[in-house]
């Protein structure tokens, strides 16, 4: 076996949630310890991929600003997958992307509670809305349209916001058949049969990565089905006790820069930035 060959056995796939992993939920701002440990892990050929409940608009701004050119995100929780590709018309190339028919989630939801507010993504630009939403609690741009317009589309992700919307809307909705995951006060919809995980396990395999040098970091419950997928699995430690629970290891906080403390352990090398010991 020749040293290409090893090196390339050696590599990992390490998938990094975002928000509450990377950064604090809705910014960009990706801290120097980080940012450190993101560099380090591809400097040393290991595939860093993004695994994000976000849309694809708002994760790609951080994986070009940390010079993940090449690299794959999967997004909108499992439901879009994409290589940043900045010779690429928006910066990115989209590689799988399921749908899942509006009408049906927009006629539920309209009957079960009438002043709902309803978000369709538009992969790689924003949503198409019922009414604006407030700042930070979709990504990207927003365009007002028509419920008749909005119940024709079929979108990978769509966003229903009310409040206390998980306390009725949410079994309603998961009897369509859908992937629904509560937020306060709003619930994120995917197609069917998809997850982070599953997204992760079709990179892997392109990228002929061995199942036993997987990683995954998060601190969500949208989280769980990518930790029982990796290899070698850490929350964050803000994250909620069960993800916690479901987690081979328990990092730090987020303030206490828990993601790259993971990224130092894996490649053995400190990091210099103020990451707590």
């Amino acid at each position: 076996m020749n040293d290409t060959t090893q090196s390339i056995m050696r590599r990992r796939m390490i998938a990094l949630d975002i928000d509450g992993t990377l950064v604090p939920n809705g910014t960009r701002d990706v801290p120097d310890p980080t940012r450190e440990g993101v560099a380090d892990a591809v400097a040393a050929g290991h595939h860093v991929v993004f695994a994000t409940g976000r849309s694809l608009v708002g994760a790609l701004p951080i994986a070009i600003t940390l010079g993940l050119n090449g690299s794959w995100i999967v997004a909108s929780n499992g439901a879009v997958t994409a290589r940043v590709d900045q010779s690429s018309p928006g910066g990115y190339r989209i590689e799988t992307c399921q749908t899942l028919a509006v009408m049906p989630l927009l006629h539920l939801a309209r009957l079960l509670c009438p002043t709902v507010r309803i978000a369709v993504e538009e992969v790689g630009w924003g949503y198409h809305v019922s009414d604006p939403f407030p700042k930070g609690q979709i990504n990207g741009r927003q365009l007002v349209l028509s419920e008749e317009e909005l119940s024709l589309e079929a979108a990978p992700r769509v966003v229903l916001a009310a409040p206390d919307i998980d306390k009725f809307l949410l079994e309603p909705v998961r009897s369509l058949g859908v992937v629904v995951y509560a937020g306060p006060g709003s619930l994120d919809v995917t197609p069917q049969g998809t997850s982070k995980a599953a997204a992760l396990e079709s990179i892997r395999t392109s990228l002929g990565v061995a199942p036993e040098r997987t990683v995954f970091v998060g601190d969500g419950m949208n989280d769980l089905p990518a930790m029982a997928w990796a290899a070698q699995s850490h929350a964050m430690g803000h994250a909620p006790t069960a993800v916690q629970a479901a987690a081979d290891h328990v990092t730090g906080t987020l303030a206490e820069h828990g993601a790259a403390l993971v990224l130092r352990d894996l490649l053995d090398r400190p990091v210099t930035s103020g990451v707590t010991p």
